[in-house]
């Protein structure tokens, strides 16, 4: 399974909740994300996962843009709850920390505990759980990171202060993403769908597809729209769609199809 981030990660978290802690689950950590979805298209792993969205931070965009562009599909979904926690070298006492380091979104995730301590140098890191490996394997120990707690394990590391975050309603939600080719049967309970799709340029067009959706009989539960590139102005929709029976689902293709000039199914899945 490859993963955008270090192994310790929240992508890893989510790899070992969402298929279970086999010793056949091999962990393939990725700089960035297009690079995941390369070694998928390449058959260099299995599949990949990757989050799509944040309950207080949003989508993650570019991955949006990358289950578009390339033959991959979205197989499964999970959701995982986010814990911060400070990490730092075996014996490291709180008062004892002058800087943390971890990605911009977890700090910004941490902000009241962070800002219970002003003598506290912070700064953005390019990973949560790479913040860890980098002050274990430079033996930091007036650093802190801010990562999941199997980080900790991962790099031998301890936690500090445990629950950092200032919202305990913190979610991410992942994808199980395979090739486009793969050999993939969709889950007989499937209840969700992603869709990408395109409409002209006119007035009235986005509120015409969307209302098909609900004549069809599903129900929408997220829509975005990412500029489409070299045209200004111009958008793809990004919906998921909840939906109680696969005739409604294909009345729901069927009729968008008929109005959108470009409709393609990212996943069909169980909703997690």
């Amino acid at each position: 399974m490859a993963i955008q981030g270090e192994l310790g990660s929240n992508s890893h978290m989510a790899t070992v909740e969402m298929l279970g802690s086999r010793e056949e689950l091999e962990i393939i950590a990725c700089t960035v994300s297009a690079q995941v979805l390369a070694k998928v298209i390449a058959g260099d792993v299995d599949a990949a996962v990757l989050p799509i969205e944040n309950s207080l931070h949003g989508s993650v965009a570019e991955h949006y843009d990358l289950l578009l562009d390339l033959p991959v599909h979205i197989e499964r979904e999970s959701l995982l709850r986010i814990r911060h926690n400070v990490i730092a070298m075996p014996g490291v006492m709180l008062q004892g920390i002058r800087r943390v380091m971890s990605h911009p979104v977890a700090l910004s995730q941490c902000r009241r505990f962070l800002a219970s301590h002003p003598e506290w140098e912070v700064v953005p890191f390019y990973d949560t759980a790479g913040s860890v490996k980098r002050l274990m394997g430079e033996g930091l120990r007036d650093v802190a990171g801010i990562a999941p707690v199997l980080a900790a394990t991962e790099y031998g590391a301890e936690v500090v202060v445990a629950g950092v975050e200032d919202h305990a309603e913190n979610y991410t939600r992942f994808h199980l993403v395979r090739r486009e080719d793969a050999a993939f049967e969709p889950a007989g309970d499937g209840n969700k769908m992603s869709l990408a799709f395109a409409i002209e340029h006119r007035p009235g067009t986005l509120v015409a597809a969307l209302q098909r959706l609900a004549e069809a009989g599903v129900n929408l539960t997220k829509i975005e729209s990412r500029p489409v590139p070299g045209s200004l102005w111009e958008y793809v929709f990004y919906v998921d769609v909840r939906f109680d029976s696969a005739e409604k689902a294909e009345a729901a293709l069927t009729a968008l199809r008929e109005h959108c000039r470009m409709v393609k199914v990212l996943g069909r899945y169980r909703a997690a």
